[in-house]
C-alpha cells in the first residue's frame, strides 16, 4: 500500500536581512601529518537500510519511468530522507556530499510539483560553479525530457545574448551561478517575484566564495517563495543565522554515508627537498600507468603551466580553471570523463560538486590552505565503495 502524504503550501515569513559578510579563507598553517593515514585502507561501510522505495513517494508515472530509466533502483540515503518532506512542501537543510544522489534528491520533488502545477518560473536553483550548475541542468534534462517542463542554465562564460533569448521563452526552472543570475536581475530580464522554490546547492561553498550578499538579495526578491532547500557537504556553525533567516522550520536531513570516508583513501606526503616537482609528478603518473588523475594547483597560471609541461612529457593532460573560457572548461572536463585525457590539472573550481567516476589518484601540487579543502580535494577519489590514493607534495 502506498504511503500517503499531503502536498502543502506555506507562507514564507522572511526575516530581516543582515549586513553581508565576506568569509575569508583560512590560510593558517596546517598540520601536514593529517595528510597521511598509517595502516590499512578500509572502505567497508555499514549498508544503509532504505525506509522508502521510489513507488512509495507516489510520483507521476512518467517521472517514475525516467527515474528507473536512469538506473535508479532504490533511493540513495539522502534521497530516501529528503524527498518525502520536500514533496510535503517543507524547507530542507540537507548535509550530503557529491556522488550521493543529492541532485536528484531536490530535483525529483520539484519536478513532481511542476507536473502537478505547470507554473512558469517555478524554481530557482543556484550552484557555486559553472561546472556544477551545468551538471545539475544535465540531470534535470535527463529526468524531465518529454514532460513538457523546461529550464534555462545561466552561467558565466556563456553568451549574455543567448541567455536573454532563453529567458524570454517559457521556463519552469532557472539553474545558474550567483553572478550571472544577478546580472540578469540587474538587466531586469529575470524577475524573481513569481518563483516559489529556491534551492542552494553547495551552500557552504557559495559562502566561502563570498556570495553571501548575492544570496541574501536573491532571497529578499523572492517574495512568493514558499519552499527553500539548502544542500551542503558541511555546515559551519557560523552559518546558522543565515540558514535561519532563509528557511522556515526546516527539516534537517543528513546522509551519514555522504561524509567523505578518508579511510578508503591511501594518503601520503612526499617532501620535495629541492627536487623538481614536475619530475616527481611525472614519476607518480608513470607509475600509475595512465591512472585517471586530478592534480590540484593553487593558481590558475601554475595549473596551465603544469598541464603544458605534462603534455610535452607525453602525458595526456588538460587544465581547468577560472581564466579558461566556458567552452574550453567543458571540453577539458568531457575529455577527462571519456578517458581521452588522463590528468586533469585544476584549481579548487573542481574540488566540490563535480562527480567524475573512477578517479584513482589525487595529487596536491601544494598543500591546501586548510584541512577542509584537503578533504574536499581528495574526495574526488575513493568514491562509491572504491579505494583511492592521494599524494601531497611538500616543499
Amino acid at each position: 500500500m502506498h504511503k500517503t502524504h499531503t502536498r502543502k503550501k506555506r507562507n514564507f515569513s522572511k526575516g530581516k536581512g543582515r549586513p553581508s559578510r565576506r568569509r575569508q579563507q583560512n590560510t593558517q598553517k596546517v598540520d601536514v601529518s593529517r595528510f597521511t593515514n598509517k595502516g590499512a585502507v578500509n572502505n567497508e561501510r555499514k549498508a544503509y537500510v532504505n525506509q522508502n522505495s521510489f513507488e512509495d513517494f507516489e510520483l507521476d508515472a512518467q517521472l517514475l519511468f525516467k527515474i528507473k530509466e536512469k538506473g535508479f533502483k532504490t533511493p540513495s540515503e539522502i534521497q530516501d530522507k529528503a524527498i518525502l518532506p520536500a514533496l510535503e512542501g517543507k524547507d530542507i537543510v540537507g548535509i550530503a556530499g557529491t556522488g550521493t544522489g543529492k541532485t536528484s534528491a531536490f530535483l525529483i520533488p520539484i519536478i513532481q510539483h511542476m507536473i502537478e502545477q505547470k507554473q512558469e518560473n517555478y524554481a530557482l536553483i543556484i550552484a557555486p560553479t559553472r561546472e556544477l550548475a551545468t551538471q545539475i541542468n544535465d540531470e534535470f534534462l535527463s529526468l524531465a525530457r518529454g514532460l513538457n517542463i523546461f529550464s534555462t542554465c545561466l552561467i558565466g562564460g556563456s553568451s549574455v545574448g543567448e541567455n536573454i533569448k532563453a529567458l524570454r521563452r517559457k521556463n519552469h526552472f532557472i539553474i545558474g551561478t550567483p553572478g550571472r543570475i544577478q546580472d540578469m536581475m540587474k538587466r531586469k530580464i529575470l524577475k524573481l517575484n513569481d518563483f516559489n522554490v529556491l534551492v542552494l546547492d553547495e551552500f557552504d561553498r557559495m559562502l566561502d566564495m563570498g556570495f553571501s550578499k548575492e544570496i541574501q538579495e536573491i532571497n529578499r526578491q523572492m517574495v512568493s517563495k514558499d519552499q527553500t532547500m539548502l544542500f551542503s557537504a558541511t555546515l559551519d556553525p557560523t552559518q546558522k543565522k543565515l540558514v535561519e533567516e532563509m528557511t522556515n522550520e526546516p527539516v534537517h536531513v543528513k546522509a551519514e554515508q555522504a561524509t567523505q570516508d578518508t579511510n578508503a583513501i591511501e594518503q601520503e606526503v612526499r617532501h620535495v627537498k629541492g627536487q623538481d616537482k614536475i619530475q616527481m609528478v611525472k614519476g607518480l603518473i608513470d607509475a600509475e600507468l595512465k591512472t585517471r588523475t586530478i592534480l590540484f594547483s593553487e593558481t590558475k597560471r601554475k595549473a596551465e603551466k603544469i598541464s603544458e609541461l605534462l603534455c610535452k612529457a607525453g602525458i595526456a593532460a588538460d587544465a581547468i580553471h577560472g581564466d579558461k573560457s566556458q567552452r574550453a572548461r567543458e571540453i577539458a572536463l568531457r575529455k577527462f570523463k571519456r578517458g581521452q585525457v588522463h590528468v586533469l590539472v585544476a584549481t579548487d573550481v573542481v574540488a566540490r560538486g563535480i562527480d567524475v567516476k573512477d578517479v584513482e589518484l589525487v595529487i596536491n601540487y601544494e598543500a591546501p590552505r586548510n584541512y577542509t579543502d584537503y578533504v574536499h580535494r581528495i574526495g574526488r577519489t575513493g568514491r562509491a565503495g572504491k579505494t583511492g590514493r592521494a599524494v601531497t607534495l611538500i616543499d
